[in-house]
């Protein structure tokens, strides 16, 4: 009839309140944790970077120490917005400057402690120890 109210099965001047089974709760839940980790596990620069390499993020090295064997080649890459330099101090390395996106690589053929800074940025400072 018009004008008379409809019953939706609930006790008169109950408040309708959409409601989730449990079940589909949970299967939401699922996917967006699926969604969430997906960048994690399809290797995301952030997530993991690849071993030997050294990030340049934020005005600094990440990481800021990094222990290799003899022989390892080192890879550094500028995820910053402005060029930065790679510059061991006794200058056995030198990169130009990397703009956002470029990559630098030195193998290091002796053992020993090579601090190494950039020359645009003096305060940017790292060190790779070589066994």
């Amino acid at each position: 009839m018009p004008g008379m109210p409809i019953d939706h099965g609930r006790p008169r001047g109950a408040q309708f309140s959409p409601c989730l089974r449990r079940p589909t709760l949970l299967a939401a839940a699922l996917v967006g944790l699926c969604l969430v980790g997906a960048p994690l596990l399809a290797g995301s620069s952030r997530a993991a970077a690849a071993p030997n390499t050294i990030e340049i993020s934020n005005f600094s090295f990440a990481p800021a120490v990094l222990t290799v064997p003899v022989g390892t080649t080192v890879t550094w890459v500028n995820d910053d917005d402005e060029p930065h330099t790679v510059v061991e101090s006794d200058t056995l390395f030198k990169s130009h400057a990397l703009d956002t996106g470029d990559k630098f690589s030195f193998t290091f053929t002796t053992s020993g402690k090579f601090q190494y800074f950039c020359t645009i940025h003096a305060h940017m400072v790292g060190t790779v120890v070589v066994e």
